[in-house]
């Protein structure tokens, strides 16, 4: 763990070193995202392996995805952007989470990061839904906005 804050330290340095005002400012901005702080959630108190046989049981096969250290994020932007999230039938929320603790379908390894599609349904006060996937929320989350610009940047 240490090796990987470290190693996502030095990587922030060089990049700030060789930024604008412009590439700075998103700098930061993911950092908050990321880092920063934010209201507090709270998702399910299961435990990974109780979480994993819930999500074989409630989700009839499809695909759900276990995640810890979560973030909610409300994504800001003009009227405009709401109109084109209804006529999809979709929410201006995406899930960001830092650790995947269970894939069911194999996509990502244990202990990757996680960027959801927007947020379709959200049921049992731990259940975050998208048009493709069941994510589980477990332990406690933080709840942000950001810009979809900034949330984009994000990438794995």
């Amino acid at each position: 763990m240490l090796l990987y804050l470290l190693s996502r330290f030095v990587s922030t340095v060089q990049v700030i070193s060789t930024c604008g005002d412009m590439e700075l400012e998103l700098v930061q901005q993911i950092s908050a995202l990321l880092h920063g702080p934010g209201g507090p959630m709270t998702g399910s108190s299961m435990t990974n392996d109780e979480a994993r046989e819930y999500g074989h049981a409630a989700f009839n096969g499809a695909p759900f995805c276990l995640v810890r250290d979560w973030i909610w994020v409300d994504l800001e932007g003009p009227a405009d952007q709401d109109k084109l999230f209804t006529r999809l039938e979709i929410e201006p929320v995406v899930l960001f989470a830092h650790t995947v603790v269970y894939d069911s379908l194999r996509r990502l390894d244990v202990g990757d990061f996680v960027r959801s599609s927007p947020l379709y349904k959200f049921t049992d006060g731990f259940v975050f839904q998208t048009k493709n996937t069941h994510y589980v929320l477990l332990g406690d989350g933080l709840r942000k906005q950001a810009h979809p610009k900034t949330l984009a940047l994000i990438t794995g």
